[in-house]
C-alpha cells in the first residue's frame, strides 16, 4: 500500500493536506470550468433529443440477460482498476501532504526563530518571572515538622 514516512506526523495527515492543498488549486478553476461546462451543456442538448428516440427503437430488440452478464464481468474488472487507482491516488496525496506540512513546518519555524531573537523581554515580565519560580521553589521545599511527645498516663498512687 503506502511506505511509511520517517516522521511522528501520521500518513492520513499528510495525505489531508495534500487532498486540501489539491481541492485548493481545483477551486481556483472552477469559474473557467463552469463556463465551458455551460457550453457544453447547450450543444448536448440539442443532440440528446436525436438520440433519445434511436435508443428508444434500440431498447425493443436488446437482448437485456447478455447485457447483464456483460455488466457483472465488467464490474469486477472496474472494482480492480479503481482500487488500484485509489491506492495510487492516495500515496500521491501522501507526498504531496508531506511537500505541503513540511514547507509551512519550515516557513513556521524561520518565523518564530526570528521572532525570538529580534524580541527580549521586557524588564518587568523577568522581575516577575523570576518572583513566580522563587514562590514555586519556596513552595516545593518540604516544611520541617514539629515532634510531638506521646502523652504519657499519670502513675497511680497505690
Amino acid at each position: 500500500m503506502t511506505e511509511q514516512t520517517k516522521t511522528k506526523i501520521p500518513t492520513p495527515l499528510y495525505a489531508a493536506a495534500g487532498a486540501g492543498d489539491l481541492a485548493y488549486q481545483q477551486l481556483r478553476k472552477l469559474p473557467a470550468v463552469l463556463t465551458e461546462l455551460s457550453d457544453r451543456a447547450v450543444a448536448s442538448l440539442r443532440t440528446a433529443n436525436v438520440q433519445a428516440g434511436e435508443l428508444q427503437k434500440k431498447a425493443a430488440t436488446t437482448d437485456f440477460d447478455a447485457i447483464r452478464s456483460n455488466a457483472t464481468t465488467a464490474a469486477t474488472a472496474f472494482a480492480q482498476v479503481a482500487q488500484e487507482r485509489a491506492v495510487a491516488a492516495y500515496t500521491a496525496l501522501v507526498a504531496r501532504g508531506e511537500k505541503v506540512v513540511g514547507t509551512g513546518i519550515v516557513e513556521s519555524a524561520d518565523v518564530v526563530n526570528a521572532d525570538i531573537e529580534a524580541t527580549e523581554a521586557p524588564k518587568a515580565v523577568e522581575a516577575a518571572i523570576e518572583e513566580a519560580q522563587a514562590v514555586e521553589s519556596a513552595e516545593a521545599t518540604p516544611k520541617p515538622r514539629k515532634r510531638v511527645k506521646p502523652a504519657t498516663a499519670p502513675k497511680s498512687a497505690e
